[in-house]
């Protein structure tokens, strides 16, 4: 599949999903340094901390950050793409579904492709 937005349209035009996923992107692209398309790990370490700083803290850790690239599929020395990013994502929206809603019991039976 391949998707293409207008760039006419207006940022109010869009929904908050549509907001949601530009700033994803957005957030991860402005992370680079060098604005290259993966980040160094110092660089997405900088993205977690200032954008996902509840999650930060329950990695912990040097060792914890290293076990998260590790589930994202990152290799020793190799670049954060968006692809591992967007796979931080999707753990993150699954394990996190609720957290935020005033609803006690909540658990997101998503499956992931």
């Amino acid at each position: 599949f391949s998707f293409s937005f207008s760039l006419s349209l207006s940022l109010s035009q869009y929904s908050d999903l549509e907001k949601a996923i530009n700033t994803l992107v957005t957030n991860f692209h402005a992370a680079s340094g060098d604005k290259s398309s993966s980040l160094k790990a110092d660089e997405f370490k900088s993205l977690l901390s200032s954008q996902l700083p509840n999650f930060v803290k329950t990695a912990g850790s040097d060792a914890g950050f290293g076990e998260v690239l590790k589930q994202m599929g990152v290799k020793d020395g190799e670049g954060i793409t968006f692809k591992h990013f967007w796979s931080l994502i999707q753990n993150l929206a699954t394990s996190q579904y609720g957290l935020l809603s005033n609803e006690k019991v909540s658990k997101c039976g998503c499956i992931l492709l």
